[in-house]
């Protein structure tokens, strides 16, 4: 007779466990989002260091975008059979390693390439982080804890693009990328080291998962994904525009300095982790759309002062929605049988095909009718983000922690 194995309990603040898997995943989030985006402030030295245009040079970020939007739809069905940990540690690992290699690209290709493939490295971890979290933490922490690692991923934005255009100004574009290479190492071996083995994974059939691609609640959260990230990216496409015009007339690197009210972004995901963990998920992402609306409605406003408050303002509300629905996203899975780590990488997925498509029209909208024309567009879109947020009050809930 085989007696039954408890599953162990989740990890619970202040607990060992829970610091190393806290401090491991912000490492995670930091390094991810620092080397997916570490050549955004180096677009004019790559166009003269590789006699390209301004728009071939927009390339080396959405090739490696691209890459990781198509592999999140293979690395999170693939963790569903294979684990966590592992694919975690290994894609960190190896983007450090790619990225190391791209400080000596030769040539234009050979960097679009690298940069490529670094995106679909990367991809493992976003892919199935909110899954491992899940499974991990205890119930009581979710949000707590998946707000902690987008709050490492906001820094992780900041970052690279902080010590990108620092180190540039010193040494160039290998230098800068050489530095964020560097971070990558680091934070690849914390996620080694510090990151616990997965206790409660189990492999899910692919005949479960169905329910990611049907559940009303899923599908919501999917549009929120889309429809927030296109809003937060057109604000900050367009931003550079408006800086470096009339009346503020700002260079690179003053301008690129608006990065760090990203801060404010990483503290807020922390702080709504909490209050969702208290008050409830339902009720805290609508506030975080109502908050983006009106930071949105600050910039409107000249004063250069008004202006960084408003984006202040915008980035706290996206990533206290962020943080919550990308955990919330995990939690729901889980509860109508599909796969947690597929639906968070369908909820990543609309997450780049958001950024991609409407932060592209950001241009558009700014060639027609300047800062007005751009403010629209992302009131707009964080309007739909309400809506589908306070259509999720109505979706049935199947467990009392969906409830919110």
């Amino acid at each position: 007779m085989q007696t039954a194995i408890a599953t162990p309990p989740g990890y619970r603040p202040g607990e060992a466990g829970y610091r190393r898997l806290s401090v491991a995943l912000f490492a995670a989030g930091l390094a991810t989002f620092a080397m997916l985006y570490s050549t955004q402030p180096l677009l004019p030295e790559l166009v003269t260091a590789f006699d390209i245009s301004p728009s071939q040079s927009a390339f080396s970020v959405s090739f490696a975008t691209l890459g990781l939007g198509i592999a999140l739809l293979i690395a999170g069905p693939a963790s569903e059979r294979l684990g966590r940990t592992k694919l975690m540690r290994w894609s960190v690992a190896a983007a450090a390693v790619i990225a190391v290699l791209c400080t000596v690209a030769p040539t234009w290709h050979v960097l679009l390439a690298l940069r490529g493939v670094q995106g679909i490295a990367l991809a493992g971890l976003p892919a199935v982080a909110m899954a491992y979290l899940r499974e991990e933490v205890h119930e009581d922490s979710h949000a707590r804890a998946s707000g902690l690692y987008i709050a490492g991923t906001a820094l992780g934005g900041m970052t690279g693009r902080l010590i990108g255009g620092g180190l540039a100004d010193l040494g160039g574009w290998r230098t800068a990328l050489g530095g964020i290479a560097v971070l990558g190492l680091v934070c690849a071996a914390l996620v080694a080291f510090l990151l616990p083995s997965s206790r409660n994974f189990s492999p899910s059939p692919t005949r479960r998962n169905r329910a990611v691609l049907t559940d009303p609640g899923l599908l919501a959260l999917y549009g929120i994904s889309a429809a927030a990230m296109g809003a937060f990216v057109a604000v900050y496409n367009a931003t550079g525009f408006r800086l470096a015009a009339a009346p503020y007339d700002l260079g690179p690197g003053p301008a690129g300095l608006v990065f760090t009210v990203y801060v404010v972004g990483s503290a807020a995901s922390a702080i709504a982790g909490r209050l969702a963990d208290r008050y409830g998920r339902r009720a805290v992402v609508p506030i975080g759309c109502l908050i983006t609306m009106g930071g949105v409605a600050i910039t409107l406003a000249s004063p250069l002062p008004l202006v960084v408050a408003g984006l202040a303002v915008m980035t706290a509300g996206f990533f206290a929605v962020h943080g919550v629905a990308s955990g919330w996203v995990a939690v729901r899975a889980h509860a109508v049988g599909g796969g947690t780590a597929q639906a968070a990488s369908l909820y990543l997925f609309a997450y780049y095909l958001g950024s991609s498509v409407f932060g592209g029209l950001a241009g558009t909208a700014w060639s027609h009718s300047a800062w007005p024309g751009v403010a629209v567009e992302a009131g707009v879109l964080f309007g739909v983000t309400l809506v589908l947020a306070l259509a999720l009050r109505r979706v049935p809930s199947r467990n009392a922690k969906l409830a919110g």
